[in-house]
């Protein structure tokens, strides 16, 4: 079975305030291709929660990454800007960087906010964490977070996520836990 790093990288769910706004999930996969989908025609796939979003909403048939690396695409994703342009290229945030995802880029989250979204990201974040967890994404716009700072292998505890589960390995105290659970405000 191929693993997706984390099956919902960005799940992004607005909720409307009103009726006639349509809710708005947005579904970024690491290790994901086009063909691994039951939707798109896969042989033994069977994703049935996808495929009745699928039939229900909007299905895009096109999508370009801006990198083939996590921070660089995510960062492009969301704020709709050349990742080069945010200062998230070429690598990747990790445990023990210090920067992030910069405060004066505009997000999807903060335009829907305004627009009357209530916002949440579900998954992997990977744009830094930072001091006192100040690149977090409820520092840009998103209401809810529930998910990874970075990549699942990057967690204190490289075995386990969940804190009523044991580790199998040296615990990096120092380093943002995994998953995380915040809500903004």
């Amino acid at each position: 079975m191929k693993l997706a790093v984390v099956i919902l990288l960005l799940g992004l769910s607005a909720l409307t305030y009103s009726a006639e706004k349509p809710n708005i999930v947005l579904l970024f996969a690491d290790d994901l291709g086009y063909g691994d989908l039951q939707i798109y025609g896969h042989p033994t796939s069977t994703t049935p929660n996808l495929n009745k979003m699928a039939h229900d909403g909007l299905v895009f048939t096109q999508f370009y990454s801006a990198s083939p690396v996590c921070s660089p695409s995510r960062a492009a994703l969301i704020t709709g800007r050349y990742q080069t342009r945010s200062g998230i290229w070429p690598g990747v945030f990790g445990a023990a960087s210090t920067g992030g995802l910069p405060h004066n880029e505009t997000t999807v989250a903060e335009v829907l906010k305004k627009e009357g979204y209530a916002t949440a990201i579900v998954g992997k974040w990977h744009l830094g964490v930072g001091v006192n967890n100040t690149y977090l994404p409820t520092n840009h716009g998103f209401d809810y977070y529930m998910g990874i700072p970075y990549s699942h292998d990057m967690c204190p505890c490289l075995i386990c996520f969940y804190p009523d589960q044991p580790c199998f390995d040296k615990c990096r105290t120092q380093d943002t836990p995994c998953p995380l659970d915040r809500k903004s405000g």
